[in-house]
């Protein structure tokens, strides 16, 4: 039956993106986290990966778009705080 097909299929689907949902996460989380450390020179390189894991998602239908946009400003708005400070 193709219920039955449909729903290996998804529960394949579930999985893969489960891990870069998380992964995605982790490296938004780190972002925060160089952020809120103050350290310039890390907090670009982690903002930098953290877009681009968003980005990533976005672009396979893991996250949407609007979601990884949003996120993405918070970021970068948070980002350009420290450089203002700074």
């Amino acid at each position: 039956m193709s219920s039955e097909k449909a729903a290996r299929t998804s529960a394949k689907k579930q999985i893969r993106n489960k891990s870069v949902r998380s992964a995605t996460r982790t490296s938004v989380v780190a972002a925060f986290k160089s952020i809120a450390d103050s350290d310039q020179p890390q907090a670009a390189g982690a903002v930098k990966q953290a877009i681009r894991a968003l980005d990533k998602a976005a672009k396979s239908g893991i996250v949407h778009s609007n979601n990884a946009a949003r996120r993405k400003s918070r970021l970068m708005k948070r980002f350009h705080s420290l450089a203002s400070e700074g």
